[in-house]
């Protein structure tokens, strides 16, 4: 099985003093024309806000994005009237469709927040916008892969508007999962903490790899892993 990684110092780097990010794929002043997305997936942006600092109200349309907290409080403020906040473990999805607009706080007045935000695009445009949570089921709270977003909500996962596939991956040491990359899709997975290997290559925090080829993916924590692995027509 061929794969292509995006090793984690290689990614978009920007140090705002309130926010730290870093770009996996081409965004803001952050361009390479070698790293625009993988298939639907658009952007994975991992980011630090400092305590009592955030993203002021701005607009979106017609894009998939949600939020994956790794550490620390984000409160959450749209133009549909929403207005929460999510911890590590759960999962904030906003569907932007015809347009909408929000902003992201970090609450705190000690803690950073880290988080990825992801951007998928739609198969459809000028859908009416929408929001949703995700967190996770106390009766798989130990299951190594756990389906977030998909298609059809199957499972008790979130939906969004894209044959897209997303697992939350949490592995301990020494524990491994498979995954079948079938004919036709593609397969991204993005290591957040921890350490692993994939068909003898090996990853540290930060870093993703990618596939194309139909087959059986492996992934081994060498140290206690959580990541995200997406499963993209």
């Amino acid at each position: 099985m061929k794969l292509t990684f995006r090793r984690s110092g290689d990614r978009g780097h920007a140090d705002h003093g309130w926010l730290k990010s870093y770009h996996t794929f081409s965004f803001a002043d952050y361009y390479d024309p070698a790293h625009m997305g993988f298939r639907s997936l658009r952007v994975i942006n991992e980011d630090w806000v400092t305590a009592g600092k955030g993203f002021p109200t701005h607009p979106h349309r017609d894009m998939e994005i949600f939020t994956v907290m790794a550490g620390g409080t984000l409160e959450h403020r749209d133009s549909m009237g929403n207005s929460r906040q999510i911890k590590p473990g759960q999962i904030q999805v906003m569907s932007a469709g015809s347009g909408v607009t929000h902003s992201e706080f970090n609450p705190s007045s000690a803690e950073p927040a880290h988080l990825l935000q992801i951007w998928i695009l739609p198969e459809t445009h000028g859908l009416p916008p929408r929001y949703t949570e995700w967190q996770p089921d106390a009766a798989r709270a130990g299951d190594s892969k756990v389906l977030i977003i998909s298609r059809d909500g199957r499972d008790g996962s979130a939906s969004i508007a894209q044959d897209a596939s997303v697992y939350r991956v949490k592995l301990q040491p020494g524990e491994s999962l498979m995954h079948e990359v079938q004919s036709g899709r593609g397969a991204w997975f993005q290591l957040i903490k921890g350490r692993a290997t994939a068909h003898a290559h090996t990853l540290s925090a930060g870093d993703a790899f990618s596939t194309e080829s139909a087959g059986t993916l492996e992934i081994a924590a060498t140290e206690a892993v959580d990541a995200l692995l997406f499963d993209l027509k």
